[in-house]
């Protein structure tokens, strides 16, 4: 644990953090001293029964619910959690979803969601938070990308070219940002362990481990770890960069 960091009480703001590597990264911060604020947008079952065990350890968190593509609805959570807390040292925005279908039968309505969701909203919810960043002259930007964004994927044309404007949003305002000291980086997971690749045949994962140079799916805790990484001041050094988490399938 970062004993300095936990007396500073810092703050950690992560969306779609109620499952999945946005759940994982919640804790990781927690665990490490970190105040916690976790957006969601439909269910914080699983993120609740954590809160209470956080808290007992004297981690503060606060749950708030909005829908990041909506500007009204990311302001108002931003606002409350800098009333509760004073203010955003590190944003992760890890809340996305995909609509996966090959070119000629996606409709514009699978095309616009995911673009909205995962690229639009990154920029809705950066622009709410750096607004307290500037003030601080000091934050830390983690953005969630994907191998997908760097290298395209067949029947995710929507998916990729979110993840890779996501790449490039990324490296400019890394550039914007870096005179007021806020750094900005992506990260590219590759195959992750989580509840959608659970369901997958042993067939398809073996074939899916055989694009995979370690010959095995990431976990999220192992994002995670690169995440904090990424947020926390031993990568002082670091802006603008964009890391895969892939075993190696992206080089």
């Amino acid at each position: 644990m970062e004993s300095n960091e936990l007396k500073e009480e810092k703050v950690v703001f992560v969306t779609g953090g109620s499952r999945g590597i946005g759940k994982e990264v919640a804790t990781k911060f927690a665990e490490n001293g970190y105040n916690i604020v976790i957006n969601y947008v439909s269910d914080k079952t699983d993120v609740e029964a954590l809160k209470n065990e956080w808290e007992e350890k004297g981690v503060k968190t606060l749950i708030l619910k909005a829908d990041v593509t909506k500007a009204d609805e990311v302001d108002m959570v931003v606002k409350e959690a800098i009333e509760k807390f004073g203010k955003i040292d590190v944003l992760v925005n890890n809340a996305g979803i995909t609509r996966d279908n090959l070119l000629m039968r996606m409709s514009e309505e699978e095309f616009d969601r995911v673009i909205e969701t995962n690229l639009k909203g990154t920029f809705i919810v950066t622009k709410a938070v750096t607004k307290y960043m500037m003030k601080k002259r000091a934050g830390s930007i983690v953005n969630l990308s994907s191998v997908v964004g760097v290298a395209g994927n067949a029947g995710q044309c929507n998916y990729s070219a979110s993840k890779a404007g996501v790449i490039g949003f990324t490296k400019s305002i890394a550039k914007e940002l870096a005179s007021r000291n806020i750094r900005a980086n992506a990260v590219a997971p590759g195959f992750i362990e989580t509840d959608m690749t659970a369901v997958l045949s042993d067939a398809v994962k073996e074939g899916i481990h055989n694009q995979i140079p370690l010959k095995r799916m990431g976990s999220a805790k192992e994002v995670a770890d690169l995440i904090y990484f990424l947020g926390s001041e031993q990568s002082s050094y670091i802006t603008g960069q964009v890391i895969n988490v892939d075993g190696g399938m992206v080089m």
